[in-house]
């Protein structure tokens, strides 16, 4: 297991605050830094998302680079408002680091689900939005939004997560390609979707077909020239993500390749429903069907391959 997103992402910020001094640190008490450390550029604004984001932009309106820490759910659900008026209405340079993504609060609850947020924020004009597979590129993708023009929204986890094997080095805007293979493309988003991504390329290897995995931790701008020359091959592409299937990462490639190429675009996602359990992130996301299982299935019902 790597240091969890979150962690990789705290580390990054005490390590640029005394380097650069337009960064100031705004958090919704999620209990991830220790305001002792840089108390001048730290505030802490409690469990107010929406004034959080209010206070963000003012400060980048006046020369500074605010980064937010909040938890996904309430990022893109009850501060919604403010990020679409206050920040990108207005193109300023926040950076959103929202925790808890996915089903990685699963114990939560429904409530701090956040199953919704790649929709919402991928939709706003000025955004982008990126989710890193693990945590030595939450690292490296936080440092290169830091140099956007814009605002930026960064999908992060609460626990620890296994680190991608073999990965080639991760630049923002431009999937990440984990395998090239010629008969189906497999393209996830997020550290379990990409795991799974890989293990059902090597069952379906095993079973003679031949499958590229993209890791396409940028959801907006959609690296579609990198999805789209897969595609052209293969035909057929698979998504994989942690986030309900409407709208969210496989909507934004099914919606991009409709405008290129006659593709077939097969989702592996979470079902539209709350989840009604508490549990584990990883348990959460397989009992909604985010498997590997499921996604060489898909492979296989596009090929006509019966697994027998």
């Amino acid at each position: 297991m790597t240091a969890s997103s979150r962690e990789v992402y705290r580390d990054a910020v005490l390590d640029l605050l005394p380097r650069d001094e337009r960064l100031v640190c705004l958090d919704s008490d999620t209990g991830l830094f220790d305001s002792a450390q840089f108390p001048e550029r730290y505030v802490n604004l409690g469990i107010a998302e929406h004034t959080l984001m209010g206070a963000a932009a003012g400060l980048a309106k006046s020369g500074r680079m605010p980064l937010v820490n909040t938890m996904a759910a309430f990022a893109s659900s009850r501060a919604n408002e403010a990020v679409k008026i206050d920040i990108a209405l207005n193109n300023l340079p926040v950076r959103i680091a929202a925790t808890h993504s996915g089903v990685s609060a699963g114990h939560l609850g429904p409530t701090h689900h956040a199953l919704e947020d790649l929709a919402v924020m991928r939709t706003l004009p000025n955004m982008t939005v990126v989710v890193p597979a693990d945590g030595p590129q939450t690292g490296t993708l936080f440092r290169q939004a830091l140099r956007l023009t814009g605002p930026a929204y960064l999908r992060l986890g609460r626990n620890a997560t296994p680190g991608l094997p073999d990965a080639p080095p991760v630049t923002l805007g431009l999937a990440q390609v984990l395998r090239d293979g010629a008969d189906v493309t497999i393209a996830a988003c997020g550290p379990y979707p990409v795991l799974a991504a890989l293990d059902a390329a090597d069952t379906l290897a095993a079973e003679g077909v031949s499958a590229s995995v993209l890791n396409v931790h940028t959801v907006k701008p959609l690296d579609v020239a990198t999805i789209a020359a897969h595609a052209g091959r293969s035909g057929i592409v698979v998504t994989v993500e942690e986030h309900w299937r409407n709208a969210g990462f496989g909507a934004a490639v099914a919606e991009s390749l409709a405008e290129i190429a006659p593709n077939l675009v097969l989702r592996v996602a979470m079902p539209d429903a709350f989840v009604p359990v508490s549990g584990g992130q990883r348990y959460l996301a397989e009992r909604g069907g985010v498997t590997s299982a499921a996604v060489a299935a898909k492979a296989r019902s596009a090929l006509g391959r019966d697994p027998r």
